[in-house]
């Protein structure tokens, strides 16, 4: 048996999302009410609503517990829906709480969402909020910043990830992966400036074809099944994308300001995805003998970069607790 009671409905949607994509529920309720309220009508979902033929009638409020008393007192006369604002009616759910207490006979209350995020819809929220520091009346230090003023907090950002990746916190992982998405958004906002530029669009365009360019096994016709596999054929792809590097040189695009020990894990790579035979005595000189570790370590399947961070790490806490 259906709940004789009238509806109080509290429609909610994401701010993320077109104002007028709402679920079939949403515009079932919003279809079926006597009356459809909005703080401003104008906002993006109550225009889109009015857009759509249904009528949706002001009710401005100054206190939470003000829209309470009205939504309520509208819900005793029939169905009523109400269209969320876009900062989410601070406090309004705790005061229609209340003021259903109250009452000897309260309404119904539902509260119905109308539209969700898609995964990775936050990211949009990261761009904006970028936009309005580096924007006239945001932030002056942001502001300020160039592409080489904030190189050197990519190289560090990077370096804290790693660190908390090692250390196992996976709320600090979350943190500096944050940090680190900052610099890519920052980077991105400088260029938009700049003629020519370009948008965080089109850094992301760029990686979406990169990526689907070079997994023709998952996009294409591509038939790479392992892992091994896939990495040679990464490998050809790139190497036909860049012609113009030397296919011998091991050392093409590695940054210089990379750690040796990673470079040296690198060439080792590279080296036996393009079927390269590396010559060199491993007993000759110290570098040679830290390039066969390298090498011992690979066939491991360990970094011996983290590894010997790792070891560095253990070795000064140590210290640390003998002191």
């Amino acid at each position: 048996m259906s709940d004789p009671r009238p509806l109080l409905t509290v429609l909610v949607t994401s701010p993320r999302v077109a104002a007028g994509l709402l679920s079939r529920d949403a515009w079932d309720a919003l279809a079926a009410a006597d009356q459809v309220l909005a703080a401003d009508p104008e906002d993006p979902v109550p225009a889109a609503v009015s857009a759509s033929g249904i009528t949706v009638t002001a009710a401005p409020y100054d206190v939470a517990a003000e829209a309470a008393r009205t939504l309520v007192e509208a819900a005793g006369a029939g169905p009523v829906v109400w269209i969320g604002s876009p900062d989410a009616d601070p406090g309004l759910t705790d005061a229609l709480a209340e003021e259903l207490t109250r009452l000897d006979e309260p309404p119904q209350i539902e509260v119905l969402v109308g539209s969700w995020d898609l995964p990775g819809a936050r990211l949009l929220d990261a761009v904006a909020v970028m936009d309005a520091l580096r924007s006239p009346g945001g932030c002056p230090w942001d502001a300020q910043q160039t592409h080489e003023s904030l190189a050197k907090y990519l190289i560090e950002e990077a370096h804290e990830t790693v660190e908390a990746i090692e250390t196992g916190d996976a709320d600090h992982v979350a943190e500096e992966l944050g940090d680190v998405l900052l610099q890519v958004l920052f980077h991105a906002r400088i260029a938009a400036d700049e003629d020519p530029g370009y948008t965080v669009d089109d850094v992301a365009g760029l990686l979406v074809e990169k990526l689907i360019r070079r997994h023709p096994h998952v996009f294409g016709d591509g038939d790479a099944s392992t892992p091994e596999e896939v990495e040679q054929s990464w490998e050809q792809i790139k190497a036909a994308e860049k012609s113009d590097r030397d296919s011998d040189d091991l050392l093409a695009g590695i940054p210089p300001s990379l750690s040796p020990l990673l470079v040296a894990e690198k060439v080792l790579s590279r080296a036996r995805r393009r079927g390269i035979q590396l010559s060199y005595d491993a007993s000759a000189d110290v570098g040679a003998q830290l390039l066969a570790l390298v090498e011992r370590a690979q066939a491991e399947d360990v970094s011996a970069d983290a590894a010997l961070r790792a070891t560095l790490r253990d070795v000064a806490r140590k210290r640390s607790i003998a002191e």
